[in-house]
């Protein structure tokens, strides 16, 4: 067995999410056929992070062993020729070592938000960007956001149904930038709540908007009450863009 790191791109529209579920078809699955129908026994994928439904990838990493000698070129294109069908291209495989694995070897995840605010509906950007149709403050949310940065209990911002044993989570980084009429809110830590990033977003979206302060997001956060913060935005506006690695 050979053990392969495979950065994959994906557009989340049509899934369920990452994970293999009942209700609908996932980007695991659709992998994990593909790589059985290259080697022709099953084959199980595992994934660096669990993208929700709708949300996109740039760069999600997983890692596969293949009972099979072929190298990092050859498994990345028979794998694309197997998912032709799907919107999903293996961007790379590289063979790694067996002590590897695409979730718990992580030490970053960064996570881009996208919204485009004008009066115009989207067309080439639908179910990918966050449409409002009022131009936010992208300075007052980047000033909101610090709040936000460190070590803390973020139950205000973990969706009820999260699994996660604790809610303290540590974030190192969010920044909010603004080119013409789109906002991009990059969050990066090592790792996140269900629907952290989300809720994140739309609580910073209200003070863009002028209804909240950097005092009211403060507030949310020491309230350790999801009902305390700002709303969800919506999945489709979500992007894995990275994660990293130790040298």
């Amino acid at each position: 067995m050979l053990r392969f790191k495979l950065t994959i791109e994906y557009d989340g529209t049509p899934f369920v999410g990452w994970q293999r579920q009942e209700n609908g078809p996932s980007v695991q699955q659709a992998i994990e056929e593909a790589a059985s129908a290259y080697c022709q026994t099953e084959i199980v994928v595992h994934g660096a992070g669990r993208t929700d439904a709708g949300v996109h990838a740039k760069a999600q990493v997983a890692h596969v062993d293949l009972p099979r000698g072929d190298g990092g070129d050859k498994v990345r294109d028979a794998l694309n020729a197997h998912l032709r069908s799907s919107p999903i291209a293996i961007v790379q495989a590289e063979q790694v070592s067996e002590e590897f694995h695409a979730r718990f070897s992580a030490i970053k995840r960064h996570y881009l938000y996208r919204i485009v605010t004008r009066r115009a509906p989207l067309a080439l950007d639908i179910k990918r960007a966050w449409w409002l149709t009022k131009p936010l403050d992208a300075e007052a949310m980047s000033q909101a956001a610090r709040v936000l940065i460190g070590k803390h209990d973020f139950t205000s911002f973990r969706a009820t149904e999260c699994q996660a044993k604790t809610p303290v989570k540590t974030i190192d980084a969010i920044t909010v930038t603004q080119s013409g009429d789109e906002v991009e809110v990059s969050v990066k830590a090592l790792s996140f709540l269900h629907h952290q990033v989300r809720n994140i977003v739309g609580t910073l979206s209200l003070v863009g908007e002028g209804k909240w302060t950097e005092g009211d997001v403060a507030k949310a956060l020491a309230e350790k009450d999801r009902s305390a913060a700002g709303p969800t935005a919506p999945a489709h506006g979500l992007y894995l863009t990275e994660v990293r690695y130790p040298a």
